[in-house]
């Protein structure tokens, strides 16, 4: 059956996407629907994050709480996580495979103090300590994975889920 995404993904405008790189969205698509999530049936211009994105909300509420991305680039696609409280997921991400665990650690995204400061702290600014290390990262361009593997793909959404555990359930059930 063919999914409202793998429709659009099939249109001309995106032929500069790679057959891997749709894959790993449609399937990307397959498990945040799963989880209650959705890009609302429409890929929208990327603006200055690339040509095109797909932007996911929970699904059937008013919120438009943005909790993922993925920007469409000319070279690639960049999966981008909205995640708050890193520290109360220390243990998580110390755990991680180094392809999660580097957005948290590396260099990209790493706070320059460049503006926003009002009274010395800047509200865009994420900090955490992961691995004993204190580190300030720039909310703008956080928790970006590029070029993710329809082979991790279940460790994204282990992520996600780490993060997003949606209502409990009760074990009766």
């Amino acid at each position: 059956m063919m999914t409202i995404l793998k429709s659009l993904l099939e249109e001309e405008r995106f032929d500069f996407i790679s057959t891997s790189d749709k894959v790993f969205v449609s399937g990307f698509d397959e498990e945040m629907n799963r989880l209650g999530f959705g890009f609302g049936g429409k890929i929208g211009v990327g603006y200055c994050w690339g040509r095109y994105m797909l932007i996911y909300r929970k699904s059937n509420v008013k919120s438009q709480n943005v909790f993922a991305r993925i920007y469409l680039r000319e070279k690639g696609i960049v999966l981008r996580l909205f995640l708050n409280d890193i520290d109360k997921h220390r243990n998580f991400i110390e755990q991680s495979p180094a392809h999660i665990k580097q957005v948290f650690t590396g260099e990209h995204g790493k706070c320059q103090h460049c503006h926003n400061e009002k009274e010395g702290m800047c509200r865009f600014r994420k900090e955490y300590t992961i691995d004993g290390i204190f580190t300030e990262k720039c909310n703008g361009i956080t928790f970006e994975f590029p070029s993710p593997k329809v082979e991790q793909l279940q460790d994204y959404i282990a992520l996600f889920t780490e993060f997003f555990p949606g209502k409990k359930r009760n074990l009766a059930e």
